[in-house]
């Protein structure tokens, strides 16, 4: 798998989700399986790019390359200076955001918003393509089907981006309409699979290994992005590749494993963070670790009254510790069900 001159490490990429893929979650997500990872999105508006939250999405200190950093803007020019800013900063690879659809990004006539009106897309992507060529980054591209059932327009979109120098697809099965509610449909990833020569990525509802081997049959396509089944999951990786490579299932991680990940997790987000966010923004990611665990409905309502790390930490600890006298593995696939300490004939991976 390549993007421009880039080899990734395989077809296993995280999608950029705004609030979860920073560098701590990147970095956590590589180290567990996944070859690629883009950064959540980093506006293309001058006035915001000193402030702290855009410099907290545009850090890369230690994060293994290559560098992927999404942008999302309305304006030609902007989003040209927003690649080179970034670029500047360690982007290697630039990628246009076509795909969200938060109201209060498309009311702004971006993310998704901006397939409705293929001139100023096409005019984006060409104005970003130009200015990263002055620097040899590659340019890809996150988009829907389209904005809503009556106008699927990707496929059409496709061809132009392909045209403009976009280096690679990614396309979520859903219309900014749908934004996440319904099933995801791969029809329309396969269409622009077949229309086009660069890799596409398929994007949408992929949860398990054998729901990523299915979409990679039914659409074609050259790699696949994982993006809500790795909240809390983040190992989710290591068991699409393992299942695609062999055919065989990988045993869930050990409790004694996942909370030592989630431990390294919350040191690395306190660390990029501070004290205070970093807390409070910490808790949707525990949230997320133990919401299919026995007890982990209970255990949230009490971490998320806890004020600081050393108390938020000590919590997490105690949680496992009290997991690991009921079972020696957590719940295969997030289910309710557990593998218990009378064993499982699966095979052992170590991390």
């Amino acid at each position: 798998m390549h993007i421009g001159h880039f080899a990734l490490a395989n077809s296993l990429m995280v999608a950029p989700m705004a609030g979860v893929t920073d560098r701590p979650f990147r970095q956590l997500c590589k180290r567990l399986g996944a070859g690629y990872a883009v950064s959540e999105m980093v506006t293309s508006r001058r006035d915001l790019w000193n402030t702290l939250k855009t410099s907290r999405r545009a850090d890369h200190a230690g994060e293994p390359g290559p560098i992927a950093v999404q942008i999302a803007g309305t304006e030609p020019q902007m989003m040209a200076d927003a690649a080179l800013y970034n670029i500047d900063r360690g982007a290697q690879i630039i990628d246009i955001n076509m795909g969200c659809p938060a109201k209060k990004v498309c009311n702004k006539w971006a993310g998704s918003a901006l397939m409705q009106d293929e001139k100023l897309a096409l005019a984006i992507v060409e104005a970003v393509v130009a200015a990263c060529a002055t620097r040899n980054v590659p340019v890809t591209l996150k988009m829907r089907t389209g904005w809503c059932q009556q106008h699927k327009n990707a496929v059409a979109l496709a061809r132009f981006f392909e045209s403009a120098g976009v280096q690679m697809l990614a396309v979520h099965g859903r219309t900014r309409e749908q934004g996440y509610k319904g099933a995801a449909e791969y029809e329309t990833v396969a269409a622009v699979k077949a229309c086009v020569s660069i890799p596409v990525v398929a994007n949408g509802d992929i949860d398990s290994p054998e729901k990523a081997r299915d979409v990679l049959r039914r659409t074609g396509a050259d790699a696949i992005m994982v993006g809500r089944a790795a909240q809390g999951r983040p190992w989710i990786f290591r068991e699409i590749g393992h299942f695609l490579a062999t055919g065989t299932q990988l045993a869930p991680p050990l409790v004694s494993e996942v909370k030592r990940l989630l431990l390294e997790h919350l040191h690395d987000h306190y660390a990029l963070y501070g004290e205070f966010l970093g807390v409070r923004s910490a808790r949707k990611h525990i949230g997320w670790y133990v919401r299919a665990l026995p007890g982990g409905e209970e255990f949230r309502g009490q971490m998320n009254a806890l004020e600081n790390s050393a108390e938020q930490t000590a919590a997490v600890e105690q949680f496992f510790d009290r997991l690991n006298l009921r079972m020696d593995r957590i719940p295969a696939h997030c289910e309710e069900t557990a593998t218990t300490k009378k064993g499982t004939r699966m095979v052992e991976v170590a991390v």
